[in-house]
């Protein structure tokens, strides 16, 4: 044999091993007969691997495509996520921590998981805190300052984050789980570009892609996807029909606290610049035509407005991919999107941006 059939030989056995994905844990005070499961949490939590321990040990052998993210559950209650590929990981802990202090070691995808969820966890906390404030109407303008403060660091960390780990599919997640706080697409594409092909070839890399594609459907700059929809009277009222003006294309619904709390400011700045060819285009997410029709008429909301009272299955809501309101849309006489979800000071300074002092 020569030599490099030799060391071939040598390194089959190595291969091997890297082709499969082990979990061995030793847990202080785990009862005999816990059950340990592990679950493919990007494939619908199948169980890839299910064992009991003994004697506080436990092994899980398994499979993955790549790196993925995955479930860890022992007993009723303790549960994890983690971030593997085919590696060969140690688990140490006690029964009487969460199960996310366990240590985990011999993969360094779950290491860059692990930095992740320190630095963006109680960031996402805190936002969360900070919306549900923001829904309840209490704060006012120290909640939207806290939230662009907070927003800030993230998108700071963000760069850092990919920045120290371009070879690791992490980055990827961070991206992901990250997409929704800017609508700058250039920059999420710059940001996409510096990550190794390695990484978008992964399942997350993969999810990323798909989730760009959806941002740059009606990204600022591009132009508004037409539709058509009835107006109260059931009379036709399309997109295109506001050609040559600057119109605010606004989802909101009469049940949606938010949405009626804008409303005063939209109203304001309808008056305000209504005169400088702007108009408002309401969208309803109401199921009920009274209820919409006494929220219109209660809140001054004197521009035109249309609904097909499907709610939340809406067919403009479903076309411009809506999942929360209140959201906008400010599109140019030209049918470009200038500006998306423009509320308080920050939709006066838009328009007086793009339309000059009333």
């Amino acid at each position: 044999m020569n030599k490099i059939g030799l060391l071939l030989v040598m390194l089959f056995p190595v291969v091997a091993l890297a082709q499969k994905l082990t979990l061995s844990g030793t847990i202080e005070g785990m009862p005999d007969n816990t059950k340990i499961i592990l679950l493919d949490l990007e494939k619908s939590s199948a169980i890839l691997a299910q064992t009991t321990s003994k004697n506080g040990s436990f092994t899980l052998d398994s499979k993955v495509d790549g790196p993925s993210i995955l479930g860890l559950m022992a007993g009723d209650s303790l549960k994890t996520a983690l971030f593997l590929a085919n590696d060969a990981v140690k688990v140490t802990g006690n029964m009487r921590q969460k199960m996310d202090d366990w240590k985990f070691t011999g993969s360094k995808t779950q290491d860059d998981f692990s930095e992740f969820q320190n630095i963006f966890v109680p960031k996402f906390e805190r936002i969360n805190q900070l919306g549900i404030a923001a829904q309840s109407g209490t704060g006012g303008d120290s909640v939207t300052n806290a939230m662009k403060t907070v927003t800030d660091d993230i998108e700071k960390s963000v760069d850092a984050f990919i920045a120290k780990h371009p070879a690791s599919p992490v980055s990827a997640m961070v991206l992901l789980s990250t997409i929704g706080f800017s609508d700058d697409v250039a920059l999420l594409d710059k940001r996409a570009g510096s990550l190794s092909k390695e990484v978008m070839n992964t399942g997350i890399g993969r999810q990323l892609q798909k989730a760009m594609e959806d941002a740059h459907f009606n990204a600022v700059g591009t132009v508004a996807a037409d539709f058509t929809q009835k107006d109260a009277a059931g009379k036709d009222v399309s997109l295109a029909q506001f050609r040559g003006k600057y119109v605010l294309v606004d989802f909101w619904a009469s049940w949606c606290g938010p949405c009626r709390r804008e409303n005063p400011n939209v109203v304001k700045m309808y008056n305000k610049y209504k005169g400088k060819n702007f108009t408002v285009l309401g969208i309803s997410l109401d199921e009920e035509k009274d209820a919409w029709q006494q929220a219109i008429k209660k809140d001054g909301l004197t521009w035109t407005h249309v609904s097909d009272l499907k709610g939340w299955e809406n067919a403009v809501a479903q076309q411009y991919r809506i999942t929360a309101i209140p959201r906008n849309f400010l599109i140019g006489p030209d049918g470009k999107i200038l500006g998306k979800d423009l509320r308080g000071e920050e939709l006066e300074n838009k328009l007086a941006e793009v339309l000059g002092k009333p």
